[in-house]
């Protein structure tokens, strides 16, 4: 665990994770850190948790003297977000002291209750509230839901200007540096990706809500911005602001015009042929294609590519009079993300009987994702000449739509 201020008396206590999965689904191959903000006025104030602290209060109490800070002149803990990355701390930190008050939402209440038993000492705030600290800290609260669990706040301090919106306008990756000025240009790229990939895994089922929390922001004078995941923005806020608008869009359906994905499955190379004779054709139309092979790519980056790209080409063998089951369960979660509105079109072999196309339909319509399917075309065995120029010109077609 570290620690530093990053701006007179507001510190923050992070941790980094560089291997397992993140909410035991998404890998992390750049790794993540967890951060935790102390604010100090009169009173003081812990923003979120870290990760149990490493599960050792001796950690805290180590930190906490580094920063001269008595555990017993904490007087209130503030829990943004109830997921136990975030407010699993409290365990442990009721072993150090118990003379605290927290402050959350009604519905983080309820919830602090079912996951630690906790339910004393509570001040329930809404949006709008203020909690003063004395010497001119002000902190101000604002109701974030289902950003990404429905009982989440933002909260606002205001001398400095420094928003604390937890799991929003986070990102994966480990970088030289917590502050944006000071990772350097190649880092600052990674973590665009990084970023990606942290919206289209964790965030982008609730792209509504997150424009709402975006809204939010704006409507605040904000200098600095301190999530609980990813770099600290105090040179350039609006960066992050910004590539979070940029995602929500791709969440509603407005994926780039030049990128598309390719999720396919082949268990004995037929339709494998079929995905190696289209790349090229759309490559020499300026189309960036994610080629991912299932099950060999997870479902994490299968996320991250679809939501950037405007279109979709699905190649499946039939299986069982059903599509290719690693490909299916890929679609599954596309459905349940909520990734909506884009362009499809399919093919894939089949031996004695077909049934891929009629699965996509059913998961589309099944989820509502309102993707506009476009042709497909199914070939017996290994692809011959007429099913290459047959799908030839359906990338053609597509590829038109695209850039309309």
């Amino acid at each position: 665990m570290n620690s530093a201020e990053i701006s007179k008396n507001i510190f923050e206590l992070s941790v980094t994770l560089e291997d397992g999965l993140f909410e035991e689904i998404w890998e992390i191959p750049n790794g993540v850190s967890i951060h935790s903000y102390i604010v100090k006025g009169e009173k003081t104030a812990i923003i979120d948790g870290v990760a149990g602290w490493d599960g050792m209060p001796e950690t805290l109490l180590e930190l906490l003297g580094d920063l001269h800070i008595k555990p017993e002149n904490i007087d209130y803990l503030i829990i943004n977000h109830m997921e136990p990355d975030h407010s699993g701390w409290i365990e442990n930190f009721r072993k150090i002291t118990t003379d605290f008050k927290v402050v959350c939402t009604k519905k983080a209440a309820v919830l602090l209750e079912a996951f630690y038993g906790h339910n004393e000492n509570m001040e329930i705030v809404k949006n709008g509230d203020t909690l003063d600290l004395g010497d001119d800290c002000i902190l101000s609260f604002h109701e974030a839901p289902f950003i990404h669990w429905p009982e989440t706040m933002m909260t606002f301090e205001e001398k400095s200007g420094t928003l604390f919106p937890c799991d929003m306008y986070g990102g994966f990756g480990l970088f030289s540096s917590v502050y944006d000025d000071k990772m350097t240009k190649e880092e600052h790229l990674l973590f665009e990706t990084e970023c990606l990939r942290y919206y289209s895994n964790v965030m982008t089922t609730f792209s509504s809500q997150a424009k709402k929390a975006i809204e939010k922001t704006e409507a605040l004078p904000v200098k600095m911005i301190a999530p609980a995941h990813g770099p600290i923005w105090r040179s350039n806020p609006q960066k992050i602001i910004d590539m979070y608008k940029r995602y929500t869009e791709y969440g509603k359906g407005n994926g780039e015009k030049n990128e598309l994905t390719i999720l396919w499955g082949s268990m004995y190379g037929m339709t494998e042929k079929m995905v190696n004779h289209i790349i090229p054709l759309l490559e020499e139309h300026d189309i960036i294609v994610h080629n991912h092979r299932l099950p060999v790519t997870g479902l994490g980056q299968v996320l991250t590519s679809v939501i950037s790209s405007s279109a979709v080409i699905v190649a499946s063998p039939t299986y069982e009079n059903n599509m290719f089951p690693p490909v299916a369960m890929a679609l599954e979660e596309l459905g349940r993300k909520k990734i909506n509105n884009r362009l499809v079109m399919s093919f894939g072999s089949f031996g004695w009987a077909e049934g891929m196309k009629r699965e996509l339909d059913s998961i589309i319509d099944r989820y509502k994702m309102k993707w506009t399917v476009l042709s497909g075309h199914k070939f017996k065995g290994s692809p011959r000449d007429g099913d290459k120029d047959i799908i030839e010109k359906q990338v053609l077609d597509l590829i038109n739509e695209m850039k309309k």
